[in-house]
């Protein structure tokens, strides 16, 4: 088991325990994180999954895809460091990322 931190919008944070290899997508929807849409399911197609990592914990991260990189560009509140909770997935290294959820998703 791992941990990660989501920082919500109202300034509240809900510290998640996840299994090594799930998503922070599926952690967040087990856990009904407000703001984690994920109307996908995790697909990586949709983009309302959209968090915002924080910078220390961005190094570690695997490269995002085209697809993905293409997805964070347009969603609201972008920046270097979004990703799509969906495509990061939990190792011992991030055990304790941290993740901003912005105020809003992509409308689809």
């Amino acid at each position: 088991m791992a941990t990660a931190v989501f920082h919500l919008p109202d300034g509240t944070s809900r510290t998640l325990d996840l299994p090594l290899g799930a998503s922070l997508m599926e952690a967040a929807r087990e856990h009904s994180v407000d703001g984690i849409v994920a109307d996908c399911g995790g697909g990586a197609i949709c983009g309302t999954c959209h968090v915002v990592v924080h910078p220390q914990w961005f190094p570690k991260l695997e490269a995002a895809n085209n697809t993905e990189l293409a997805l964070v560009e347009f969603a609201p509140e972008s920046c270097p460091t979004s990703r799509l909770s969906c495509q990061l997935v939990m190792t011992a290294e991030l055990d304790g990322i941290e993740v901003t959820v912005p105020s809003e998703q992509i409308p689809y």
